[in-house]
């Protein structure tokens, strides 16, 4: 669980009950500890003794359940007891010494850790500890917390973007004593001067935390950025912790995706193949370019069995020539990951899955199943990170489900195969790998209208957010149709009677929100879609085309791609706006190539990002092609060639600028022996 969420769960605890205060003798201050449990919270024992001792040597006091004991770790003997699931346990408070040291010891019976233990001094949390394995040991230094402390926490802006004007915003905390009424925060961007701004009119409490957002923009360069923000002063003062007042990210400025679809119509579309039997491609049903496009990361996901699960195939510099590829299966995807139809990633590089199973317990109880919300980090999905699997969250209110389409944040909209509708799942922050709780999740039903899956369960009804308008396309495969609704319409109209089967933060209906049909002819089995600018895309697994209609123009179909592939499903628009395919019948996932007017389209949309600029010992260029030879000329203001060199076919390359003299110089971009681009840098 990440601090974010253990402050406000702590803050809420300590409003809602209230806290008993200790009447502390001289020289000792109160100390309590929040312990959230996972799936398994009568598998938890604890002791807390003085600094280095062994669990059971003085014990000061203890909790949990008392048959786990010291030396319970693994064992798997204990069934019941102890604590509740997925609860906040608040324990103490304790007068302790100040300036002492004390070791908390933790065992699991199961032996797959899961639980967090923070410490509250003085009711200000000073530590985090998250559960592990069969056992932990920590020691921590009672000191009494104090009075002015602001912590950064985070910094929102995503990895990658391609509009180099971007908002800054984060996250921060209160860890003092006192109630922050006024905050100074200041950023620096690739180490220029600071930008510095008052936050007034604050009401932020001990454990409370709060976002900031600058009202001056970042001015983004090409390639990497490297943003710093850090606490200036605290109401009005100094801040008497420093070690917590920085955050850092690097941020990415790079291609977005054009639309070149156009240029797919009235050819002769090639699809190029471009998975092999040794990378592990079975039954794909759908696909998704990791967030970070320079990466040409490209995720597909199996359909498996219900027996065993299904998977994903991670294919890294996807259609070039050192492509590689990895298949990657979590240990609880029999769970998590049922008979999986549909994933979308998120801007923040976590990635949600459908499940198309009626229950993901598989013993016949309720229908348990939903949409799972997983990392695309190397270090966590598909490891081992205890019993409960690798994912990040997991929600319970659509059997079946079909298609899914990210938001924002975690916001993910699911088409419900069981239920017929669409519902949108918020899981808000994250429980951490492996963990269970889902206390903070926001769940909305839009049951307006009715979806129609494939009987068979085999065809999937995709869907596909339009982040810029706010309408959500779904593909209506059982009336061979599709729909759009617009998401920000409608009011909440009661609690549903399906599920949730856990407890949420909110469970609502939503009604009265707009909506359509906006194709009902000529389809005949429709399955994915994607949206590029004014361009909506459908495949059709019957047929294996790809028809293009008009946004702009009451969704007029243009053409159709014909790319002699039936068993296409999902499909995505990806890096220079090539179209991207999976087929369930072949196991096969593809790219569809074109004609001299599909590779002008691409031409056309690509860009030589260079930094910096202005320049002192050296230049960086950034050119990501698909296909053929691309090369530079750099001359002065006198047209004279300074230099030449061939640009590798994807990333970029680093030149010597130290011989220069000072002045302006161009640089020209020859693709395919054309000049297609010419960007300026300043040689100081």
């Amino acid at each position: 669980m990440n601090t974010i969420k253990l402050l406000s769960l702590i803050a809420f605890f300590s409003m809602a009950i209230g806290v008993t205060q200790a009447q502390c003798d001289a020289g000792e201050i109160e100390v309590e500890f929040s312990i959230t449990t996972d799936n398994w919270g009568y598998e938890n024992y604890w002791e807390l003794v003085p600094a280095g001792n062994g669990c059971g040597d003085g014990t000061i006091t203890s909790g949990g359940n008392n048959a786990v004991g010291c030396n319970g770790g693994g064992d798997q003997n204990v069934q019941n007891g102890g604590y509740n699931n997925n609860d906040l346990i608040l324990e103490g408070p304790w007068c302790l010494a100040i300036g002492d040291s004390y070791t908390l010891h933790y065992v699991d019976d199961w032996g797959d850790g899961g639980s967090t233990f923070s410490v509250l001094i003085d009711g200000i949390v000073t530590e985090v500890f998250e559960g592990s394995d069969d056992g932990n040991t920590w020691t921590f230094d009672v000191v009494e917390p104090p009075a002015i402390d602001a912590a950064v926490l985070d910094i929102f802006s995503y990895a990658y973007t391609s509009n180099n004007y971007e908002p800054l915003t984060g996250s921060y905390s209160n860890q003092g004593t006192e109630t922050i009424t006024q905050l100074e925060l200041q950023f620096v961007l690739n180490g220029a001067a600071p930008y510095a701004q008052t936050f007034g009119g604050l009401n932020v409490e001990s454990n409370q935390t709060a976002e900031f957002t600058f009202t001056n923009m970042m001015l983004l360069s090409s390639g990497l950025n490297d943003v710093e923000v850090s606490v200036v002063s605290v109401n009005g003062g100094a801040d008497e912790v420093s070690a917590n007042n920085n955050s850092s990210k690097e941020i990415e400025l790079g291609p977005g995706i054009p639309n070149v679809i156009d240029g797919y119509l009235d050819i002769d579309a090639t699809a190029t193949i471009i998975n092999s039997p040794n990378d592990g491609v079975d039954t794909p049903r759908d696909l998704d370019f990791h967030p970070t496009l320079t990466r040409f990361e490209l995720w597909v996901l199996n359909k498996g069995t219900e027996n065993s699960g299904g998977s994903t195939v991670r294919f890294e510099n996807v259609g070039f020539g050192n492509q590689d590829s990895e298949y990657e299966e979590d240990a609880n995807n029999y769970h998590f990951m049922s008979l999986p139809t549909a994933l979308a990633f998120g801007e923040n590089g976590n990635f949600a899955t459908s499940p198309g199973v009626y229950d993901a317990n598989h013993d016949g109880g309720s229908p348990f199943t939903g949409p799972s919300l997983w990392s695309s980090v190397d270090e966590i999905y598909a490891e081992p990170s205890g019993g409960n699997g690798s994912h990040l969250d997991m929600l319970h209110a659509s059997p079946r489900a079909q298609g899914i389409a990210h938001e924002i944040g975690n916001a993910y909209w699911v088409v419900d195969g069981e239920n017929k509708d669409i519902v949108r799942y918020d899981f808000a922050e994250d429980h951490g790998p492996g963990g269970g709780y889902h206390g903070d999740a926001i769940i909305h039903r839009y049951a307006d209208f009715e979806i129609e899956r494939d009987p068979a369960n085999h065809i999937v009804s995709h869907c596909v957010l339009d982040k810029t308008s706010g309408w959500l396309y779904v593909v209506d495969h059982g009336n061979a149709r599709v729909l759009r609704m617009d998401i920000n319409t409608g009011g909440f109209a009661g609690v549903p009677s399906f599920g949730p089967f856990e407890d949420v933060q909110e469970y609502q209906f939503v009604s009265g929100y707009d909506y359509e049909v906006i194709v009902d002819q000529d389809l005949v089995e429709p399955a994915g879609i994607d949206i590029i600018g004014n361009r909506l895309l459908v495949s059709d697994h019957a047929t294996g085309e790809v028809v293009v209609y008009d946004v702009d123009n009451g969704f007029e179909e243009l053409g159709r791609i014909e790319s002699n592939e039936p068993g296409m499903m999902g499909i995505k628009v990806g890096p220079w706006g090539r179209v991207w395919f999976v087929n369930a019948t072949t196991d096969e996932v593809g790219v569809l190539e074109g004609n001299a007017l599909l590779i002008d389209a691409i031409q056309e949309s690509l860009e030589l990002s260079l930094y910096p600029n202005p320049a002192t010992d050296q230049i960086r260029l950034n050119l990501n092609i698909p296909t053929g030879q691309a090369s530079i000329q750099i001359v002065n203001m006198t047209g004279a060639l300074i230099e030449s060199a061939t640009m590798p076919i994807m990333g970029g390359m680093t030149l010597s600028t130290e011989n220069y003299q000072s002045g302006l110089y161009i640089v020209n971009l020859i693709h395919n022996g054309q000049l297609v681009s010419r960007t300026k840098f300043v040689k100081l």
